[in-house]
Order: C-alpha cells, then structure tokens, then sequence
C-alpha cells in the first residue's frame, strides 16, 4: 500500500466505454460564432471574439486531445516538441526544430525582416519569447532566474503554498515603449498555476491563455498543458487529475468561419489517453517520442487557415 501512494499513476482514466464525449470546445466555437463580438484584428479582415471563458478537463474522462478533426501524429507530437524547447530555454528556431518541432510553425516569424523590427537576428524568437522568460527571467541583481525548476522545488519543499507559478510575461520586452520590445510574438498562452494537494496526491493545472486561436491554435496549446501536467505529476510522485484552462481574449477568424461551421456540425466522440514513459524524472529529459496517444478517434483531418 505504502509503494501505491509513493508512486500513483500520472493519470487516472475511465475505461473508455465510461468515457463521455466532451463538448466544451465545440459549444465554445458554437458561441463565439453566435455571440461573439465583431473586431477587427491587426492582421485585417474581421473576426469574432469573446472575453472570458473556462474548460473544465477531467483526466479521468480521458486526455483532451480534441477530436473535431484529427491531429493525431506529427501535429501531436510537434505540439510537444515545441512545448518541451520552451521548458529547456529555446529561444531560436534552430533549437525548437532541434526538438523535433515543424519549422514552418514559426519560421513566418523569425524572417530577417520580421525579427529586425525588434532588433534581433534572423531566426531569434527574442529575449521575450516563452523560453526565454520561463528559464531565464532577468533579476534585478544582473542575473537570471529559472522559473521552471524553481516552482518544481517549491512544490517539493512547501506543495500546499499557492504560489506554484510561473509566466512567460516580461513587460519592459513587450509593452515598453517603441524600440525596447524583445519578441516577434508576444506570448498568447503559458501562464500556469499548478495546484496540487499533498494529502490526496493530485495535481492540477491551471492555465490562462491571454489571446485564444480557438479554430487552430488552442487544440495544439491544450495538448501542450496536458503534457505539462503528466510530466510534472511524474517528476513529484502526483497524479494529474484535471486541466482547467481559462481564456482572456479567444476568437475565430473571418477566414475560418467556413471551416468552423463544418467543426460545429460534427460531434465529438470520447477523448482517448495519453501515456508517459516511466522512469524519467527530470524535466529536462523528456522527449516528445516519451508520449503515446491511443484510444483515439476523430473526424477527418481539416486544414484551416489563419491570418499572418
């Protein structure tokens, strides 16, 4: 019994027949075509948006990797790869791809042109980009700091503090004045509580997406999150019980009304799971191929744009 507790499972799933299908992303698409409010984003066009709204993802009703379409293979994977480059410090697109990410998800973004609007080299996310600001925040003292293995020290040293934080935000690099920004994206997502409950041995995930691609971008970052979640429950001995994920701004685009309207007429079927390799307890020693999705059934895969 004493082994159990040491050691629970990074997740506990429902077999899959008691498994029911989550609607959540599908009303939420549903909503904001019906409700949202009219804007027009800097990248032109139109585009409809909400401020404020929640999904509740209970692991044991599978992992939300969403099935509307399918982005089973490289797309799941490459959400990881990508995911994992922030948490060792990638801060160029050699060093995502390095990790097994698809280069053309940022090289848009790193042109010599782009990255010269904000005085980096070619190729550079900036010293403001996920990675960068997640393992090496600036401190006053002229040094940095590693919020990913301080917060994971934390829990280890004090687990029922609630200040299990971490944020990819650095204000003087992003919302300075003109000429001092450091980044050719200001981060979107990656702003994560981690509560956790050391009686119980759970583990939860709080995630807060400042601005939300819901029809492209979010399925990617939700996959992401619930990576987190697995491999921190891993490395602390947890078991992940839920995914909350809160969004600020989430919008779909004019040029993707089409294609949501196909998305919202299709139903979802019961999420599948997703499992870790044991043994590995670092968190700078995970690797994508460490994953596996199985159980899982979607709709057929669907390309949909996004504005630049």
């Amino acid at each position: 019994m004493e082994a159990l507790m040491a050691n629970p499972p990074v997740a506990n799933y429902l077999p899959l027949e008691q498994r029911v299908p989550d609607f959540q992303i599908r009303n939420l698409l549903e909503h904001i075509m019906k409700e949202g409010r009219i804007v027009h984003p800097i990248q032109g066009g139109e585009a409809r948006m909400i401020v404020g709204a929640q999904c509740h993802f209970k692991m044991a009703n599978g992992a939300p990797v969403i099935n509307l379409r399918d982005i089973s293979g490289s797309m799941f994977y490459g959400a990881i790869a990508e995911h994992i480059s922030f948490l060792n410090g990638a801060q160029t697109l050699e060093e995502l791809v390095s990790y097994g990410m698809n280069p053309h998800w940022w090289d848009r973004w790193v042109t010599k042109k782009k990255c010269a609007d904000f005085g980096l080299p070619e190729g550079n996310l900036g010293t403001a980009s996920y990675g960068a600001v997640w393992t090496r925040f600036p401190t006053r003292d002229g040094g940095f700091f590693n919020q990913i293995t301080a917060v994971i020290e934390q829990i280890r040293r004090a687990p029922h503090l609630r200040t299990h934080k971490i944020t990819p935000w650095f204000p003087p690099e992003i919302i300075g004045p003109p000429g001092t920004r450091k980044v050719v994206v200001a981060p979107c997502h990656g702003e994560v509580h981690i509560i956790v409950d050391p009686e119980t041995k759970e583990l939860i995930v709080h995630h807060v997406q400042r601005s939300g691609d819901l029809a492209v971008g979010v399925k990617f970052n939700i996959v992401q999150y619930t990576s987190l979640g697995m491999m921190l429950a891993q490395i602390l001995g947890y078991t992940f019980s839920e995914l909350v994920y809160t969004f600020s701004d989430v919008h779909i685009y004019e040029v993707q009304y089409p294609f949501v309207e196909e998305l919202i007429s299709r139903e979802p079927f019961p999420f599948g799971r997703i499992t870790l390799q044991e043994g590995i307890m670092d968190i700078h020693d995970f690797l994508p191929e460490h994953f596996t999705l199985s159980e899982y059934q979607a709709h057929p895969r669907m390309n949909i744009p996004t504005p630049v």
